[in-house]
């Protein structure tokens, strides 16, 4: 776009309509420009104004304003410091003390920001890709802010040193300092925020508080939430409570005040309300984490004192104060029972809750960028892993004291009885996944490597493969976008690995290379269990729509059929 100064007649009409400027030459406009799309405005420092742009009643200082762009009752946006706009700022995550720093940028993913976090045992390669952010972070300092075009910004009181890109709204916040704000972005009434970036189409109001954050694309932030040193990813959504060092996966869920989540990783996590953790336990201060795998719900007033690490889709029910460790436990509750955390193995698996959590997630996401790799699939390398691991224990406790009523396992407690049954659901979601794997994939195109497999902040992936990519940032072979498409390969890769990976462990469980023969006979036999897998959840899901959940519905009416076609119209 073009740019030139006001001319002498426009600067005295303009004069007139109560705009005012330190040097009217520092203030570019467009070749179409017209004084009706200023009023009661000033002027300080470098501005530049795109085409058809308003601006009413405020202060502008330092800020390239771009085209159709509308600019009210804004107190004071103004540049007056070169800034980054909150990239190269240090985020602690995780570790209250900061021993998981990361440092974010625009571009931040969840899988660049796991290796930076919780890979803190390959140093090289961290410090290497902190230094890359922080040079790319300073490469673009500057001393003009920007409105993208499209943006409107209504009845602000402070902006300083923000970059707010195209299409973005921002109306009645209180404090915006040195940030980015997305694309498409909502930014409202009385929200405070400062060294933050606030990602594509996320949305932050209702007076929160963000500070030293990330907010991921399609986020929502409000109800005066307030997150300090929080990573949050896509399609997060936070309301009322509190983050403090957090890392919040996709899709992780806090709605209800009094909710504190505190020092640990979440990730498709749902909170209950009341939910809180403890990581101070007074003897070296605020250092412990804890880890809450996929798909972890705790229930109302639940509470875990870290240290401790729950495996993926576990329920957790009362207080846990033992440090309990059940990440080779998926699908499993875990319940305070007279003080002591009672594990009950593999039980959610007959949860239509879990089902529905599982299903929801990908119908759920509107992303449009999708920077952040999210794999929504049910049956995975991952949680097969987890699960033959989770067989192999609960057989070694059986086989060790077959009599014992009871058993110790990392700090928690499993009653005798539900040994076999952990054995036998596990059993089932293995064999469904492995035919549900070979399936989906062509196992013949791929490598198979041995190594178990990881979830990197929603992205399954083996092991072998992280090790490489971190290997190759450490020596310096990587660069930030590189880095990023190594995900992204891997992303594109992943049913044909996965496939790959179920036939490899299923030639080491038989002893045998698997002929075509033997792979059509488990994906037909992995069908048959799956539907009767679906039948014990379905069944799940008809107790709670069932008529003994009919209470407090159509109570006006004494006739039975009224009350259950209430219910049955608002269920």
């Amino acid at each position: 776009m073009q740019y030139r100064a006001t001319t002498h007649s426009e600067r005295e009409a303009l004069t007139l309509r109560g705009c005012y400027a330190e040097v009217w030459d520092d203030v570019l406009v467009s070749d179409d420009f017209e004084v009706t799309q200023l009023r009661n405005t000033r002027f300080e420092g470098r501005v530049t104004i795109g085409s058809k742009s308003c601006i009413t009643d405020s202060t502008i200082a330092n800020y390239a304003i771009g085209s159709h762009c509308v600019i009210d009752d804004v107190l004071r946006m103004e540049c007056r410091h070169a800034t980054t706009f909150g990239q190269g700022v240090n985020v602690a995550a995780v570790n209250e003390n900061g021993g998981r720093t990361a440092v974010i940028y625009r571009e931040l993913t969840a899988q660049t920001a796991y290796l930076m976090t919780m890979m803190r045992n390959r140093g090289a390669m961290v410090e290497r890709l902190r230094s890359m952010i922080v040079e790319r972070s300073e490469a673009q300092r500057t001393t003009m802010g920007r409105v993208g075009d499209g943006s409107s910004i209504i009845g602000a009181r402070f902006i300083r040193e923000v970059a707010i890109e195209e299409n973005c709204t921002i109306e009645g916040t209180s404090h915006l300092e040195n940030g980015i704000v997305g694309r498409g972005a909502y930014i409202g009434i009385d929200v405070r925020a400062r060294d933050f970036i606030i990602d594509n189409n996320a949305h932050v109001d209702g007076a929160s508080s963000i500070e030293r954050s990330f907010v991921g694309e399609n986020s929502v932030v409000g109800n005066g939430f307030t997150a300090v040193d929080t990573l949050m990813f896509a399609n997060c959504h936070f309301e009322n409570g509190e983050a403090a060092s957090v890392f919040a996966g996709p899709f992780t869920v806090s709605h209800h005040k009094s909710s504190l989540l505190i020092a640990g990783i979440f990730s498709f996590f749902n909170a209950g309300s009341g939910t809180n953790q403890s990581n101070h336990l007074f003897k070296s201060g605020a250092v412990h984490q804890a880890v809450h795998q996929r798909g972890t719900k705790f229930g109302s007033s639940a509470y875990v004192m870290s240290p401790a690490i729950e495996g993926p889709y576990t329920v957790v029910l009362g207080r846990h104060t033992r440090h309990h460790d059940t990440q080779d436990m998926p699908f499993s509750y875990l319940i305070e029972e007279r003080g002591e955390s009672l594990l009950m193995p593999a039980l959610a698996l007959k949860s239509y809750g879990t089902i529905r959590d599982i299903e929801k997630w990908k119908s759920r996401d509107k992303r449009t960028l999708k920077r952040d790799n999210i794999c929504f699939e049910e049956f995975n390398p991952f949680i097969l892993g987890k699960m033959l691991r989770g067989v192999d224990i609960l057989t070694r406790l059986q086989e060790e004291d077959p009599e014992a009523k009871s058993y110790t396992y990392n700090r928690t407690t499993i009653r005798a009885a539900m040994v076999p049954r952990g054995i036998k659901l596990y059993n089932s979601a293995i064999a469904a996944s492995i035919g549900a794997l070979l399936e989906d994939g062509d196992y013949s195109s791929a490598h198979y490597d041995g190594t178990e497999w990881i979830d990197v902040a929603g992205q399954y992936i083996p092991r072998g493969e992280v090790e490489r990519i971190m290997t190759d940032i450490a020596s310096g072979e990587l660069s930030l976008e590189e880095i990023k498409g190594e995900f992204d390969a891997l992303m594109d890769k992943y049913r044909d690995m996965a496939a790959a990976y179920a036939y490899g462990l299923l030639w080491q469980l038989t002893g045998a290379q698997p002929s075509n023969e033997d792979i059509a006979s488990i994906i037909a036999s992995s069908h048959n269990i799956l539907k009767r897998m679906r039948e014990v959840t379905d069944a799940d899901r008809q107790r709670d729509t069932g008529l003994d959940m009919m209470v407090g519905y159509g109570y006006d009416f004494r006739e039975e059929a009224e009350q259950e076609a209430d219910f049955r119209n608002t269920r």
